[in-house]
């Protein structure tokens, strides 16, 4: 049942990673995994879908799967996973990172913001929050790396 229930998941994931890079505009959109009970992770959906992102939001009971799939450590969890066109954003990625990934087109697997940073979009919002955010490789060859630091 279980590998059946990951190969499900590992489609899924996969035909959603596909038409991300697939997209007219694989810039506009993102596909965001979370529970169904989390209101941060609305909060961070909603603050994206306001920044003009077309996002797509899809409840799962558990994301143990999809961080799998996408090389999410442990360390690099947040509370949800996005799909952005090639890329993983992990957690409350503020939007100031995923504008420098877009500009910078980093070859990366993605990039994270661990735990659940208070005054992150979504964690109560403050626009002179302090927190990391790492850039990590698919195959975690090489350690997460510091890529951007919110309210610097």
């Amino acid at each position: 049942m279980r590998l059946g229930k990951i190969l499900s998941l590992g489609i899924l994931f996969a035909g959603f990673a596909f038409s991300n890079l697939a997209s007219a505009d694989e810039h506009n959109f993102m596909t965001v995994y979370k529970t169904p009970y989390c209101g941060c992770c609305t909060g961070w959906a909603e603050a994206m879908s306001k920044a003009g992102y077309s996002v797509k939001i899809i409840d799962l009971e558990d994301l143990s799967e999809i961080k799998q799939l996408s090389s999410v450590t442990d360390e690099l969890a947040g509370c949800h996973t996005a799909v952005f066109g090639k890329y993983i954003l992990e957690g409350h990625v503020p939007l100031e990172a995923i504008d420098k990934l877009i500009s910078e087109k980093p070859d990366i697997r993605g990039i994270a913001a661990p735990g659940m940073p208070a005054g992150s979009l979504g964690m109560g919002y403050d626009e002179n929050a302090r927190y990391d955010v790492y850039a990590f490789s698919e195959d975690m060859s090489q350690k997460p790396t510091l890529f951007y630091q919110a309210g610097n």
